[in-house]
Parts: C-alpha cells; sequence; structure tokens
C-alpha cells in the first residue's frame, strides 16, 4: 500500500472520547504528509451522535488537507446511522480493507 496511505483503527464505541482520539490521529497522520486515510471501522461496536459528529469533523478536515478519507468494515449499526443521516453519500465506504486496497492500487 502507498506509504501516503494511513490506516486508522476504530475500535469498541465510536462517541464523544473514542472521537476525539480518532480525530487527534487523523491530524497527526495528515501532519506525517498522509493524503488518504482509511477509518478500519472492524472492531467498532456502536457509534453515537457524538461519534458521528467527530467523523464529519475529520472529513472536513481531509478534505481541507487536500485528503481523502475512506470508511471500511461498518457494522450495521453504524450503516444504519449513516443512511438515516443522509451522510452514507458523504463518506467513500468499502466493504473490507481488501476493497480499499484494490480500489487505491487500480
Amino acid at each position: 500500500m502507498d506509504s501516503q496511505v494511513t490506516v486508522i483503527q476504530a475500535s469498541g464505541s465510536i462517541d464523544s472520547i473514542s472521537g476525539n482520539q480518532l480525530r487527534r490521529d487523523v491530524s497527526d497522520a495528515i501532519a506525517s504528509g498522509a493524503k488518504t486515510i482509511l477509518i478500519d471501522c472492524e472492531k467498532a461496536t456502536f457509534m453515537d451522535s457524538s461519534g458521528l459528529g467527530a467523523l464529519v469533523m475529520i472529513l472536513k478536515t481531509v478534505r481541507e488537507a487536500g485528503g481523502r478519507l475512506a470508511l471500511c468494515s461498518i457494522i450495521d449499526q453504524i450503516e444504519m446511522i449513516l443512511q438515516l443521516t443522509s451522510m452514507d453519500s458523504l463518506f467513500e465506504i468499502f466493504p473490507n480493507r481488501e476493497a480499499f486496497e484494490q480500489k487505491v492500487a487500480s
């Protein structure tokens, strides 16, 4: 995978605390030169509204830096929140990390 791609693993609940940590991780990755950020949600178990807010802020941060943000391996509950809020159209979502890697490689 490209060295300008950074994978960040989300785990447990994506809420105000972990959402803030994700925001710091993404900011650090951008500061280190990452152009593409993949948030892998394979180990995430839940997301609340503050977690959704954090993802939206992360998307804004990445776009302002001229980068690309993608999510993969989202669970049904996260997918449902994204769909109910019409945020699913804002995020690039992949079924798993392999699908993301194939897309980036092409």
